[in-house]
């Protein structure tokens, strides 16, 4: 266990960041209907089995836990997940969020619900997901941006070492790979980058935290607008190197059970606020020995920096009018390129405010 939780250069940068990109709201609603579609849906609720990793290092390896928080500490913003932003008298919030339904995400903090009851105006990264049946019909105009249209197929991709692996680690998860061979691989790795209960829960109709928060929004009459739609999510994702998508596949599953320890360590560290800690503690806990320096930089620059320039540009004009709730992905918001920082260098006054 300390071996595996020593601080390494080889991190799993590629598989753990793919896992990331799950924490994009399109991705985790539709899985819950790909968990329906796949006979993933469960009478009984699994048991959630994943382990926080920080308290096991905090046992097996303190000194390597020291330095992952000296690490984060270094995090610009890393610390919170309300924030109050202030320009020309008016006063909007910004709330990070993540996208899922375990019950602990799911429950607000005072402060976030004091923000969010004085609210006029909630904001998501999409209100596609707010009506499946139109997000499916958007789905079917773009088939291609989450299946092979043409004659390839998953395992003719895989690297010929790989196949075998891939199929035993698919079918263990009871999904035939000939029931997924024209899946694109991004897509079959958020399917398994959540751990049984989570896709069971969403599969039973339990919400994720954003499409939460938008429901509660609609029944108190709010108004709801959104900054992204589940097509230019997809087509983020789809533009990235088929290779990266490709191996981040074969990294998710060979973490096996340990994506329940990551998952699960994420929601601890999500519940205490601690964004600046994600990347310090994965890349440290997780060794690879896969490198994609070129994968890595397009997946931040398609994924994070992109998006975030354009959900502040988004943004603007609706924290123009004031009084506004904006709730996305935590993972978001820190950084010198996060959504705090950008809306400083247009002027904002950004404060935590809980």
């Amino acid at each position: 266990m300390k071996r595996a939780m020593t601080i390494a250069d080889r991190a799993a940068t590629l598989s753990l960041k793919l896992l990331a990109a799950v924490n994009v709201l399109f991705l985790i609603s539709f899985l819950a209907m790909m968990a329906l579609a796949t006979g993933k849906a469960r009478a009984e609720l699994p048991t959630c089995t994943g382990s926080d990793m920080m308290a096991e290092m905090a046992k097996s390896d303190p000194a390597a836990l020291a330095a992952i928080r000296a690490d984060a500490e270094k995090t610009l913003n890393g610390k919170g997940l309300l924030w109050k932003i202030e320009k020309d008298g008016q006063t909007s919030y910004l709330f990070g969020t993540m996208h899922m339904t375990d019950p602990r995400v799911t429950s607000l903090t005072p402060a976030a619900r004091e923000a969010f009851d004085a609210s006029a105006t909630v904001v998501i990264e999409t209100t596609d997901v707010l009506d499946k049946t139109k997000m499916m019909a958007a789905l079917m105009t773009k088939p291609e941006l989450t299946m092979f249209t043409d004659g390839t197929t998953l395992t003719s991709l895989l690297p010929p070492q790989e196949v075998d692996g891939v199929n035993k680690a698919l079918d263990a998860r009871g999904i035939p790979p000939a029931s997924v061979a024209k899946m694109k691989p991004w897509m079959l790795s958020a399917m398994l980058a959540l751990p049984a209960c989570e896709l069971a829960r969403q599969a039973g109709g339990a919400p994720v935290l954003d499409v939460k928060i938008a429901d509660d929004a609609k029944a108190a009459g709010k108004s709801i607008e959104g900054l992204e739609t589940a097509i230019s999510q997809l087509e983020a994702m789809a533009s990235l190197p088929m290779d990266f998508h490709v191996q981040g596949l074969v990294d998710t599953l060979k973490l096996g059970d340990r994506i329940d320890d990551v998952i699960e360590t994420m929601i601890v560290l999500y519940v205490n606020g601690d964004t600046g800690t994600f990347w310090p503690l994965f890349k440290a806990a997780l060794p690879s020995e896969n490198q994609d320096e070129a994968g890595y930089a397009a997946f931040e620059e398609t994924m994070i920096k992109a998006r975030n320039k354009t959900m502040v540009e988004r943004a603007e004009p609706i924290l123009a009018r004031g009084n506004a709730f904006m709730a996305v992905g935590a993972l978001h918001l820190p950084g010198p390129e996060g959504l705090i920082e950008l809306f400083r260098k247009d002027g904002y006054t950004v404060t935590p405010a809980g």
